[in-house]
């Protein structure tokens, strides 16, 4: 049961109630957004919740136990507010969604009603449908560890430890050319070896995409510098001049830790375990099985 402040429960007890819907929207870029659906602005905790290009909210399901609850908010495409461009970039990927109950005549008596994120986002007829999935979508997520050869930490996280501050595994670059969606050409990585970013990212410090970071997938040389592969497509959002800061990747195995990160003691896998063509393997006349190890 949720509990409203002394202020609110008296409102709402008198039955005539100025209650509105409000929604305070932070992005992963740190950019907040304010929107309700009274008919003017109004101002708590910082923000500011502006009508008429906001946000209307649709049917909030409960459920019991630990299944995700979904909900969906309605919104106009504008450039004033949410415009398109934001959307198809990714910046409200992720985002959270505060929905706030308020007495719009003394909005000191409000109650948060929830919290969420932004799922899948689908645009049509310049309207944009946002699902918002509750805190209980965190539940879903993979725990534990398996046995495998490659390691399981992500590079440059506590289980790792590598520091990517180092400027050994950073780079600064600038787009020369743009190959296709998903291949830029840069300047400025010529002091690393090729492939040295594959599998790492890289945060876009110019042009449309400042702010974004994406992952790259390789790290290629050619006669006209160096061709970042990214997984997705960037291409039509990146011109020549646009700036970014590339970070070291890791394909996990343990002679890239050992070799690349000299990180070999704080490698995260089991490098030494038999893999599928072992356990596929069958007796030959000729092998040494004179009791040295079979897996080395």
């Amino acid at each position: 049961m949720r509990t409203l402040d002394i202020g609110l429960a008296a409102h709402v007890a008198q039955g005539e109630t100025t209650l509105a819907t409000c929604w305070k929207l932070v992005r992963g870029d740190g950019v907040v957004l304010g929107f309700t659906d009274h008919d003017r602005t109004l101002n708590f905790g910082g923000v500011d919740f502006v009508p008429a290009h906001g946000l209307d909210g649709g049917e909030v399901p409960a459920r019991l136990g630990a299944q995700v609850e979904t909900s969906e908010v309605l919104g106009v495409l504008t450039a004033e507010a949410i415009a398109e461009d934001d959307i198809l970039l990714g910046r409200y990927d992720g985002a959270l969604v505060e929905t706030w109950r308020v007495n719009w005549a003394d909005v000191s008596q409000r109650v948060k009603l929830r919290s969420d994120t932004i799922g899948e986002i689908i645009r049509e007829d310049n309207v944009f449908r946002a699902e918002l999935r509750s805190a209980k979508q965190g539940l879903n997520a993979t725990r534990g560890r398996i046995y495998q050869g490659l390691c399981d930490a992500v590079v440059g996280d506590a289980r790792c430890g590598v520091d990517l501050a180092d400027v050994a595994y950073r780079g600064f670059a600038t787009v020369t050319a743009v190959d296709d969606d998903h291949r830029v050409v840069v300047a400025g990585l010529g002091g690393f070896e090729k492939g040295w970013f594959g599998f790492g990212s890289a945060e876009w410090t110019d042009g449309q995409r400042s702010g974004l970071r994406d992952g790259v997938v390789s790290h290629q040389r050619a006669a006209d510098g160096d061709v970042l592969g990214f997984g997705v497509a960037v291409g039509q959002w990146v011109t020549v001049g646009d700036t970014l800061e590339v970070t070291a990747g890791c394909d996990r195995r343990f002679a890239s830790c050992r070799d690349k990160f000299a990180n070999a003691v704080n490698f995260r896998g089991f490098p030494h375990i038999p893999g599928s063509d072992f356990v596929l393997r069958h007796p030959r006349s000729g092998d040494a099985l004179d009791g040295r190890a079979v897996v080395k």
